[in-house]
């Protein structure tokens, strides 16, 4: 498959590149910065550096994939407002190119507290997450009404903590919304279930959670 990924250089999004092509696919990572990409030589990657708040300049990107990946999202309230901003541009792109499979990385707070949530974790952690990085949250909450108004058939991931690490193989996704009760997973693993899930008509419009 042709798979254009965003957010590239990030901790998930270089994941999404290198086990895309580890899996044979052809993959075009759309970067600011290809010096932060680790792997930058490779016969089935192709590197575009362009503005992704442009979808003038991200069109030729995604022209004739089989599938976009984002990651794209901000690390600090200070930078919150790119994921949003980003996907915008980006369904403008994936509309004016006809691609209709779209898979992006959001998060738990920016939706409903999962069902079946310890008390702890409804009435301290959840509302205290939610508080340390408000911008960031109300920035993906944008996001993701964004792509729920699309016309694609998009998936919206949503992982918990992120961790660094190998992919374990072992973690676990729910349709409808976040895994309750578990609350860290790797980048490795979020990446891999993002790519498993591209072709499975069943995610298709729905939050998918994945957790370890």
């Amino acid at each position: 498959m042709r798979f254009t990924v965003f957010g590239a250089t990030g901790g998930t999004g270089q994941q999404l590149v290198t086990q895309a092509l580890d899996a044979g696919h052809e993959v075009t990572a759309v970067v600011r910065n290809p010096a932060r990409l680790p792997v930058r030589e490779h016969e089935r990657l192709e590197v575009v550096v362009a503005d992704v708040t442009d979808a003038a300049a991200l069109r030729p990107a995604v022209r004739g994939r089989d599938a976009v990946l984002s990651a794209l999202g901000a690390p600090s309230n200070k930078a919150a407002g790119i994921a949003s901003r980003g996907t915008r541009e980006i369904l403008r792109a994936l509309d004016a190119e006809g691609v209709r499979r779209y898979v992006a990385v959001s998060a738990p707070p920016a939706g409903e507290i999962p069902e079946g949530e310890s008390l702890l974790f409804r009435a301290v952690m959840w509302p205290l997450v939610k508080r340390i990085f408000k911008d960031v949250y109300a920035d993906l909450r944008v996001m993701e009404a964004e792509i729920r108004a699309s016309a694609t058939d998009w998936t919206i991931m949503h992982p918990p903590r992120l961790t660094d690490g190998p992919p374990t193989g072992s973690y676990r996704t729910r349709t409808g919304g976040a895994v309750p009760r578990s609350h860290t997973v790797c980048r490795a693993d979020v990446a891999h279930a993002m790519l498993a899930l591209v072709d499975d008509p069943t995610t298709f419009k729905q939050v998918v959670g994945v957790a370890a």
